[in-house]
């Protein structure tokens, strides 16, 4: 398992709340602890970011291209 968390803020242009997966870690990517929606443990980015919009329905979300990258769509 796995622990994920979601942006807060918005990524300028596609507007996506990226999901990051904090136990691999993403250098240089990860947002700030203040900024940070933990979504718990999970066993793959689908399932996180599937949870996500479940919690979220309203925001626009997608995996990090560089630590979820099985889940980044745009």
């Amino acid at each position: 398992m796995y622990r994920f968390v979601m942006n807060k803020n918005a990524q300028t242009g596609t507007r996506d709340h990226e999901v990051h997966n904090k136990t691999t870690g993403c250098p240089n990517r990860m947002p700030n602890n203040e900024n940070q929606v933990d979504l718990g443990l999970h066993a793959s980015c689908h399932e996180a970011i599937a949870y996500a919009k479940r919690q979220y329905p309203n925001l626009k979300i997608d995996g990090c291209y560089h630590c979820c990258n099985a889940c980044h769509t745009s």
